[in-house]
């Protein structure tokens, strides 16, 4: 497949996989780690025989899982290895074809937390006594979205004999709550935490709300190539979004989980082909969306939590390749922008916003502007001039 050179990832991961220890792995998107955990299983059932569901998977969404299923595709062509996955969406008949599946048995299981509970509850329920190996891709992210207590319950179907791997973007205590819960002894990993990788050019403007349409306009103009993903803080912002920019004569698709399965499914086909160059969506789009040859990453709205932004630049410069991620920062937003380069240590550049578009916002991030006053408060920043940390600051 090309590959020649194992990511840091994968060097430290797969011998402690091969020799059966639990693993917690605390590794970004686009380092590798699905590979990381796929190739040592996948070694594992190819030396001791099949056997009907060996491995399970569970991923926070639909895409992620249908992608880890792709992957194993691809990397068991030759091996004989099985694979299916397991979703939410589409209708009854759907559910009953993937039960069925599971019952009669592949090697490897992806699936998202509520469609594998219902089918562990559900009549003609699946046996899960034969699984070897329990694999959490993005804990963090289930954890988010509220999937705990799924996954306590799904465990409770499991052998206790098994090998479990936990992989997580960040390490926060909830996820060092789960892993004492469900892991034995594990051996630890950790590569570059909240850190964007270093191909990516980060930039941001200062700009009004009632700028930033503008600033799109002006910005893709000097990105012709290349696939972009564009991030909006809600839903409903996404949809407004598509709607503002397509009667602006700017071609983009909205992504979002008011779209049937069928629909979200064409939209990935369509911008991984590059039928589709701009894409929209929310934080969905910032984990387990493998796509190569993003060049450029908007971020509409800076988001709430300063690791979602290293999530979501993340989408381009991966495997080493090079991208841009542009960052549109209003006033009330500036104190969440002022903790992402807390986060990630350093500042980030900010642009002139162009003269067409009129003066723009100063970045003021130690002016917090606080929804039911009109003095705003003000706090230290946590720079110097030079752009370091200045020591006492809250990082």
């Amino acid at each position: 497949m090309g590959f020649e050179i194992a990511t840091p990832i994968q060097e430290q991961a797969i011998p402690v996989i091969l020799a059966n220890k639990d693993l917690i792995a605390c590794a970004q998107t686009g380092t590798g780690k699905t590979a990381a955990y796929l190739l040592p299983v996948m070694h594992k059932i190819a030396e001791s025989g099949h056997v009907k569901l060996n491995t399970l998977i569970i991923a926070p969404t639909r895409e992620l899982a249908q992608q880890i299923d792709q992957q194993v595709e691809g990397l068991a062509y030759f091996t004989g290895i099985s694979s299916i996955s397991v979703y939410g969406g589409g209708d009854g008949n759907i559910f009953a074809q993937q039960q069925k599946a599971m019952r009669e048995g592949a090697d490897i299981v992806i699936a998202t937390p509520g469609r594998l509970i219902a089918m562990l509850t559900s009549s003609g329920s699946v046996d899960m006594g034969s699984i070897k190996h329990l694999i959490l891709d993005e804990a963090d992210r289930m954890l988010d979205m509220g999937f705990y207590d799924d996954i306590v319950r799904i465990i409770n179907y499991l052998p206790q004999e098994r090998q479990t791997l936990l992989f997580s973007a960040t390490m926060p205590p909830k996820i060092r709550l789960l892993a004492n819960k469900i892991l034995n002894n594990p051996q630890q990993i950790n590569i570059a935490i909240s850190k964007p990788a270093e191909g990516i050019l980060q930039q941001a403007y200062m700009a009004y709300d009632s700028q930033k349409i503008g600033l799109v306009k002006e910005v893709l103009k000097k990105y012709e190539g290349g696939s972009i993903i564009m991030f909006a803080g809600t839903k409903d912002k996404v949809k407004d979004l598509d709607r503002e920019l397509n009667r602006a004569g700017i071609s983009i698709k909205a992504f979002h989980s008011d779209l049937e399965q069928s629909e979200r499914e064409e939209i990935m086909r369509a911008f991984r082909n590059r039928d589709i160059r701009i894409l929209i969506g929310t934080d969905i789009l910032s984990r387990g969306i493998d796509v190569d040859g993003i060049s450029l990453v908007i971020n509409y709205d800076v988001p709430p939590d300063p690791e979602d932004y290293v999530h979501r630049i993340g989408r381009t410069a991966r495997a080493e390749t090079t991208g841009t991620a542009i960052t549109f920062i209003n006033p009330k937003d500036a104190r969440r922008f002022f903790d992402i380069e807390s986060l990630i240590g350093y500042e980030i550049i900010k642009l002139p916003l162009p003269e067409v578009l009129g003066e723009a916002p100063a970045y003021q991030p130690e002016v917090r502007i606080k929804s039911d006053s009109k003095k705003p408060f003000r706090k230290k920043p946590g720079f110097n001039k030079s752009g370091g940390k200045s020591h006492g600051s809250k990082s």
